[in-house]
């Protein structure tokens, strides 16, 4: 066991080595191999490419090193395509606050059989005169961005629920294609 997999349960060790292909004999190479990749593409800004935060892209990928890199460079091109969506990408920022004060994502305090965490979105709630759907957006990402640092669950996942009873027309009319494909491409490339 290396210091990244520190930490880790030895059930989740286990499904690590058998579900996602982690060896830890050969950890720091195949974390090495997807870094070298880095330099096919000069077009993107990679802000983070130390061992941790490459590794989380591995286990979501199975230890493909290419479709890891492949993920690598969708997150940094999302963030670079959508940079109002970054500046100011904290809880304390307004609209993230109260996103997250009403639930925008809620969490529950026991994880699935699996050892997923749980997140639910109870879509009805939204309250369209305090914050936008891009707060949400950025409030999950927020959300799952300080979760996915947590190596159990980098190995486990996690599992969104959301909630479209009571979703009124007057909420639902600022569901553009765009926004959607905003939030669907955030999810999917991103985690």
């Amino acid at each position: 066991m290396t210091h990244l997999q520190a930490g880790l349960s030895p059930e989740t060790l286990e499904k690590a080595r058998l579900e996602l292909n982690e060896n830890p004999d050969t950890l720091h190479q195949d974390i090495q191999e997807v870094r070298d990749m880095v330099i096919t593409r000069p077009d993107i800004g990679f802000l983070r490419t130390d061992d941790a935060f490459i590794l989380r892209f591995l286990r979501a990928r199975k230890f493909q090193h290419f479709e890891a890199f492949r993920l690598l460079a969708q997150y940094f091109e999302y963030r670079q395509q959508n940079l109002d969506m970054f500046k100011s990408f904290k809880a304390t920022d307004p609209g993230i606050k109260q996103a997250l004060k009403d639930g925008f994502p809620g969490g529950l305090a026991n994880l699935d059989h699996y050892g997923r965490k749980i997140l639910v979105l109870f879509a009805a709630n939204w309250d369209q005169s305090r914050y936008t759907l891009v707060d949400i957006l950025r409030a999950i990402l927020l959300s799952l961005e300080a979760m996915i640092e947590d190596p159990e669950l980098q190995v486990n996942g996690f599992v969104l629920i959301i909630d479209w009873s009571n979703f009124t027309f007057k909420q639902a009319s600022k569901l553009t294609p765009s926004m959607l494909r905003l939030a669907i491409e955030g999810l999917q490339v991103t985690f």
